[in-house]
């Protein structure tokens, strides 16, 4: 489902926008971390403070009514010609505990080690099972030293042109 550019550009990320819905369609993004494993998409509850427990979250919530959910992950740049984003979308589900959740957030852990000095095996972890991937832009760009042991392509850094072929790609119909 997802190609091999896509899932380098997702790993070259360190922030997504997940975008859920209530149960009258009334929408809300938020700014989240993320790991990827093989079709699915995991986000942790952090442990920095919240206005309301995890299972109170707008997004726990939205989920729970609505468990279509969509999250964008791009790259800006000054230069247009890096551009690029890659959205999934699919049915997301909230793991409260068990061998997947627990697995989802030693995932994160390792990803991000903020994750790691804090207490959040007893938060949720949503587990958003991709359906639908569409992605646009120069998705090659990668900037050197972001990502440890990733190296640029050749000549992606200086292309300055996007792959015709690569504006839009949806791998599902409908």
């Amino acid at each position: 489902m997802l190609s091999d550019r896509e899932r380098r550009f997702l790993a070259e990320r360190r922030v997504a926008h997940l975008a859920t819905a209530d149960a009258r369609a009334v929408p809300q993004v938020v700014p989240v971390c993320f790991a990827l494993h093989e079709s699915t998409l995991y986000i942790t509850i952090d442990a920095k403070p919240k206005r309301a427990p995890a299972t109170a979250l707008k997004r726990v919530q939205n989920i729970a009514e609505n468990p279509a959910v969509a999250v964008v992950v791009d790259r800006y740049d000054e230069d247009w010609t890096r551009l690029g984003w890659v959205m999934l979308r699919g049915q997301a589900e909230i793991l409260d505990a068990g061998t997947e959740h627990d697995d989802a957030q030693a995932l994160l852990r390792s990803r991000y080690p903020q994750l790691a000095a804090m207490q959040i095996a007893h938060l949720p972890v949503i587990a958003l099972r991709i359906a639908r991937v569409t992605s646009w832009g120069n998705l090659d760009v990668v900037i050197p030293g972001l990502v440890p042991g990733i190296q640029p392509s050749v000549g992606s850094e200086t292309s300055g042109s996007m792959d015709p072929g690569d504006k839009r790609r949806d791998d599902t119909p409908g």
